[in-house]
């Protein structure tokens, strides 16, 4: 038996440098433990994520869960206003009569603008048609043609020789006043053309508002009514101007009459006493 071990030895030392290489072959195939190719314990990683979780479910679970509670009592709550606002303040079925109630009321309008667009011009010849076109043009632009279209009409001022002084003045001031009416009602046309564009425009877009936005085109509406009381207003003042020039022909006429019959009486006078 030394023999034996004693051969094994001696052959394992002359073959060593083959045994070292072998052992190293059988030590690189060999399974390894479970580890990363830079040597990190997985394991262990997995283990502190847990109990991170574990602490953090631990310790601010509760808070997290008391916060969740109180956002949806703060939903519960906005569910409440949106209700209140839908059923009580903004109903759907009122809103939508009150839009059927604006279409009805755009309805009236297109009656009123087809009323007021209505062509009632009435004058037979040449030069009347000519300035009744113009006085109904409803065009601001066509201003500058009335004293010449009013002037073939009407004729023009009588001269110093044919007319006296005083009724020189009261036919050029009749004239006018008779010409601004005119200006003034071609003016006017045009004015309530805007109002009644901006009356359609207000009314449809009325009738397609969101409850929050109906309180702003109310309140354009109401500047609207305003600025067509103005012109109203306007109208009226020019009707008194022509009402107060008619007056003051009257009274211009009379006086002329008196001034006639006292030139008469002192014609006859003068007569009897030659």
């Amino acid at each position: 038996m030394p023999a034996f071990l004693s051969d094994v030895f001696h052959c394992l030392w002359q073959e060593r440098t083959k045994f070292v290489a072998l052992l190293l072959v059988l030590v690189l195939i060999a399974p390894q433990p479970v580890q990363s190719q830079f040597f990190i314990d997985w394991a262990a990683i997995v283990a502190a994520i847990n109990s991170i979780g574990t602490a953090i479910s631990n310790v601010i679970g509760s808070g997290l869960q008391a916060i969740n509670s109180a956002l949806g009592a703060v939903n519960s709550v906005l569910n409440t206003i949106n209700n209140f606002f839908q059923n009580q303040i903004y109903p759907q079925a009122a809103i939508n009569r009150a839009r059927g109630v604006v279409g009805a009321v755009q309805g009236i309008y297109n009656a009123i603008r087809g009323l007021v667009n209505l062509n009632v011009a009435s004058a037979t010849l040449a030069n009347p048609r000519q300035l009744e076109t113009v006085l109904l043009s409803r065009n601001v632009g066509n201003i500058g043609q009335v004293p010449g279209q009013f002037t073939t009409v009407y004729q023009a001022l009588p001269a110093p020789t044919d007319a006296r002084p005083a009724v020189r003045d009261m036919i050029d001031m009749t004239d006018a006043t008779a010409q601004a009416g005119l200006k003034k009602a071609i003016a006017i046309d045009a004015a309530a053309d805007q109002l009644m564009d901006a009356s359609d425009q207000l009314a449809a877009e009325l009738g397609q508002a969101a409850p929050g936005t109906a309180p702003m085109i109310e309140a354009q509406s109401a500047a609207m009514l305003v600025k067509a009381n103005a012109l109203t207003q306007s109208a009226m003042a020019e009707l008194f101007r022509i009402r107060a020039i008619d007056m003051a022909n009257t009274g211009a006429g009379l006086k002329f009459n008196a001034n006639h019959a006292s030139d008469m009486r002192r014609d006859l006078t003068n007569m009897f006493n030659k």
